[in-house]
């Protein structure tokens, strides 16, 4: 074997970036899919349609949750 294939077979694989799995899922449910791929991750739940920094970070996961449960009623 070649010094080149030996780098790719040990190589690790790409790191995963977005988890559309989780759609649909509690907020528990899916902190804990997330920080099973990645145990680093900064993990922020927001209301959907928040205002957000525009700065990249690496390690940082925003959830949005939007959703009403149940029927909103007067009482």
């Amino acid at each position: 074997m070649s010094s080149s294939t030996d780098a790719a077979a040990v190589a690790a694989p790409p790191k995963k970036t977005s988890w559309p799995e989780v759609a649909g899922k509690t907020i528990k449910e899916a902190r804990e899919i997330i920080l099973k791929d990645m145990p680093d991750a900064d993990i922020v739940v927001l209301p959907e349609g928040s205002p957000v920094t525009r700065d990249f970070r690496t390690n940082r996961v925003r959830i949005f949750v939007g959703t009403v449960e149940g029927t909103p009623h007067v009482g």
